[in-house]
């Protein structure tokens, strides 16, 4: 995969990503805040739209929603998550696309890296959820 100069990103960085993309999933399929909190940086933020607005809801926010709600795997719902498109631009910065689920709730997360000392985070997400059945 070629970063934005047009020459091929490390491995070792894709393999970095996929393993925070691994742990956002874990995290949430598991209703883990611990494991949220290793993949998304402190100062992270997370965006969404609602009725023609921009709603911003800080992590530690986020974390509170998450452990007020049964988990996904508590629940038995199906998991399904996976990589939709990885872009490196740098040894620095990245964009992930990703699908994942708590039915009957479908998401697309479109999530940007910060590679930091304490290795990548993500830093923000912007992401769309579908109601289906």
């Amino acid at each position: 995969m070629p970063d934005a100069s047009g020459k091929p990103a490390p491995a070792g960085a894709v393999a970095e990503i996929e393993a925070v993309i691994q742990t956002y999933f874990d995290g949430l399929y598991e209703g883990d805040v611990e494991k949220l909190g290793a993949a998304f940086h402190p100062v992270s933020h997370l965006y969404s739209e609602r009725d023609g607005e921009v709603v911003d809801v800080p992590r530690e926010q986020w974390f509170e929603m998450v452990r007020g709600r049964p988990s996904p795997a508590a629940s038995g719902l199906a998991r399904d998550d996976r990589i939709l498109l990885l872009d490196i631009s740098g040894p620095e910065t990245a964009f992930v696309k990703v699908a994942c689920q708590i039915p009957p709730r479908f998401f697309t997360d479109y999530l940007v890296l910060n590679r930091t000392k304490a290795g990548w985070k993500i830093v923000s997400k912007v992401y769309r959820a579908e109601t289906r059945g």
